[in-house]
This record gives structure tokens, sequence and C-alpha cells, in this order.
């Protein structure tokens, strides 16, 4: 039970874990999970889960042994968000291959999902371990895994495209990624706050050769490795509080969609008895009927993608591998880094550029529907990702150290904008969507 013998809440379970007061985090768990059960638990365990950027995850023990995994997200102002959280079946319906959850609970405050405990291994681990070198499984078996998912989330989303212009879908949990994090309070929003106040404005920055206040470099052009690019990330942020609100996109067209399809959220199940590798989805908690089709597989692209290797999960394995410096040259800060893809995640932006996002866009673009700024609200989305799922600047709020948070700075900005000569990482992933297009680069 929580404070005055209410039930326990998310939010105090996450208040006490970063207060490591782990023994009340595990014990408000136990009665949490208890609850949502009905049933005692035992055994509950806290996972130390590098990837669990906004949420928590652990397990548990049923007295007749069955084993739990448990997994919840505690949003800011979750509190008086949306009551039905949690959507496991309406992706079933559409096709997606989801785990369901044994039990659920979809009260704001006490949202949380238990599943049976899973031997499969999490993709994430399995792409970190190749990042880091190792050939088991091999390579080739988990980039056709990743291709055979890419195919069919497209061919479900094109089966579940449609228009949507009910009031009701303004209130889809994916905008909690994206457009609610940019403002204080996303019923009355006004200008920008949220993350963008509480990660950035005001701080200090240091990188290495670079010691400024934030205010003073977020309006300044990026050269990075030598290519200027024209956005700052003052436009990131200013441009997304217009062009990412909900209204911006309702009506419009939407899908059925997992909305946060990171590797963390995706079982890997290995080749066995003549069957390939494939992926399942878990954690539905920003799914949903109506999910508006440029968000729909963001944060996947994102998050398997440009936010690897290492930097983003992995901040010291990032600086002990690779370099990065800035300084300030005539106004711009310019940034050196030897940071790159690895072959896994360059083939990982191959297939999701032509499996999932050419042919989704070439349905919106026949049917009228595809906007002509979406390249610039794709890169709005993408630039969000980075920027405001946690704080990027090294401090107590945050596990980021100055390598890892300049490269994670240069790589927003390469989202943001095509630099103005030559291609790089970012703008080579959309030239593959244009191109299977049969579209202008």
């Amino acid at each position: 039970m929580g404070q005055d013998g209410h039930p326990s809440t998310t939010g105090e379970i996450r208040t006490a874990i970063r207060q490591g007061r782990i023994d009340a985090a595990t014990g408000l768990l136990t009665a949490l999970l208890a609850d949502v059960t009905g049933q005692p638990v035992t055994g509950v365990r806290l996972n130390a889960d590098r990837y669990s950027l906004n949420s928590v995850n652990g397990l548990a023990e049923a007295p007749d042994g069955t084993r739990y995994f448990f997994k919840f997200h505690q949003e800011d102002g979750e509190e008086t968000g949306v009551s039905e959280y949690y959507n496991a079946r309406v992706l079933a319906d559409a096709g997606y291959a989801v785990a369901q959850p044994l039990f659920q609970a979809t009260t704001p405050g006490r949202q949380v999902l238990v599943y049976a405990r899973r031997t499969e291994p999490r993709f994430s681990d399995v792409c970190a371990s190749l990042d880091a070198g190792d050939r088991d499984p091999p390579a080739r078996e988990v980039t056709a895994a990743q291709a055979t998912a890419d195919r069919n989330h497209c061919a479900i989303a094109l089966n579940t495209l449609r228009w949507c212009d009910a009031p009701a879908a303004l209130e889809q949990p994916i905008f909690q990624l994206f457009f609610n994090r940019l403002v204080d309070d996303p019923r009355a929003p006004g200008g920008l706050g949220g993350r963008v106040d509480r990660f950035y404005r005001g701080r200090h920055v240091d990188w290495p050769g670079l010691s400024a206040r934030f205010e003073d470099l977020w309006d300044r052009r990026w050269i990075i490795n030598g290519r200027s690019y024209p956005l700052t990330l003052k436009d990131g942020f200013t441009r997304g509080l217009k062009r990412l609100a909900p209204a911006a996109f309702l009506p419009g067209p939407v899908i059925t969609a997992h909305g946060d399809a990171h590797n963390a959220n995706v079982w890997y199940h290995p080749a066995e008895d003549g069957v390939s590798a494939r992926l399942s989805l878990f954690d539905p908690a920003f799914a949903g009927d109506a999910v508006p089709v440029l968000m729909a597989e963001i944060k996947a692209t994102f998050h398997n993608i440009f936010a690897h290797p290492f930097w983003l999960y992995d901040p010291d394995g990032a600086a002990a591998r690779y370099t990065a410096d800035a300084r300030l040259d005539r106004g711009a800060i310019v940034v050196e880094t030897n940071h790159a893809l690895t072959p896994l995640r360059q083939a990982f932006a191959d297939t999701k550029a032509r499996h999932f996002w050419a042919p989704l866009l070439r349905a919106l673009d026949n049917r009228g529907w595809l906007p002509a700024d979406w390249e610039a609200v794709m890169r709005l989305l993408l630039f969000a990702c980075p920027t405001l799922v946690m704080n990027l600047l090294p401090g107590a709020d945050s596990p980021h150290n100055p390598v890892s948070s300049l490269i994670g700075f240069a790589q927003a900005v390469r989202t943001l904008s095509r630099p103005e000569e030559g291609i790089d990482m970012v703008s080579s992933f959309f030239h593959d969507i244009r191109t299977a297009n049969g579209w202008a680069a």
C-alpha cells in the first residue's frame, strides 16, 4: 500500500527508485502486483535495465510457481492522461504478432502489464551483442527477421490505413511520446516547456572542447564532420511545438500501430527446426487504432537505428569506443566524431526504408493523403526521439558523459535537416525511400 493506506501507484514506485529506496519500491510493487493479479506475489525484483528510459520492469512469482515479467510506464502527466493505456488486443486483432498480458491494470497511476516470464531474449539484447562483436546469432539471421517484421508491419499498416476525423483520436496515447513532452500541459500548451525546460534551459553544457550555457548554443548552426546543417536545436523544438501538435495530424490518415516498437519491446525467437527467426511485440503502452501514419514507426526507426551503436543506451561504452570534440568557429558549433552506424544498424536502416516506409508513403501519395512536408515532419519526429526521451546533458538526472552527450546532439541535428552539401546517414535513409518510390531525391 502507498501513503495513508491507499493503493500503491506507479508514480510512488518510480519516485522511490529515483531516490534509491529500492526496498520501499519493492514493497510498493509487491502490493501493486498482488492487487492486479488477485493473489500474493513473492520474489519481486527490479531489473537494472539500460533500455527502460521511461519505464520500470522486473520479475515476480505467484504462489503456484508461475513466474511473471511486469512492466509499466510513468510518463509526465500520465496521472491525468488516457485511461486505456495498454492495447495488446487492438494490435492482435489487426494481425500483429504481440504478446498478450496475463493481467493488466489500465487505471491512470496504476497502469501495469503482467506477462508470463519468457525465455526468449529481447531483440535489443541480441542486437547490442552483435554491435559489440558477437557472432551468435548470425547477423544475416537477425537482419532477415527484421526485414520480415518490416514487411509484415507494412502490410498491416496498409490494411488498416484510413482517414480519421474523429475528435477522440486527438487523445491517442502516441502523442505522449512527442508533443506532450514539449509542453507543460498538453490541454493548454502555450509555449515551450515540459522536458525542454526540465532537461535543457538554464543548464550548462560541457562537451569535449566546448563549455557554454545551453541558451548560448541552441540557436547556432552546426558543422558535423565538415557538413553544414541549416537548422538549429531551437528550430527543432520551436517547429515541433507547432507541427507535432495533435491537431496538425488530425483529421488525417491513421493506422493501427504499436507506436513504441523499439527493440526492448520486441522478443527475438531464434531459428529452430527449419523455422526462420522471427520477432514479436510486447508492451503496447502507446498503441492505438488511430495512430497518425507518419508517427507509426518513428520510434522504431530512431531507437533501433540512429540511437546506436551504444551512445543512447550505453554512454560509457560509447565513450570508450568513440571520440567526439566540439568548438565554436565563426558562430557555428563545429563537431568532429568517428561515431558511425555498424553494419547491423545500416542493414536495419535499409530494410526499414525499403520494406516499411517506402510502400506506406507511396500508398499515401496514391490516395492524395501524403503531406507536401512529409520528410520535414518525419525529421521533426526523429529529432524529438533523442532530445525528449531523456536528458542528453550530463548531470545528476542523466547517465550521459560529455562524449555520449555530444554524439547524441550531433545525431539529433542530423535528423533535423539535410546537410547543405553531401549526404549523411539520415539523409541516405530518406534518399533510399525516395529512390524506392521513383521520387526525386
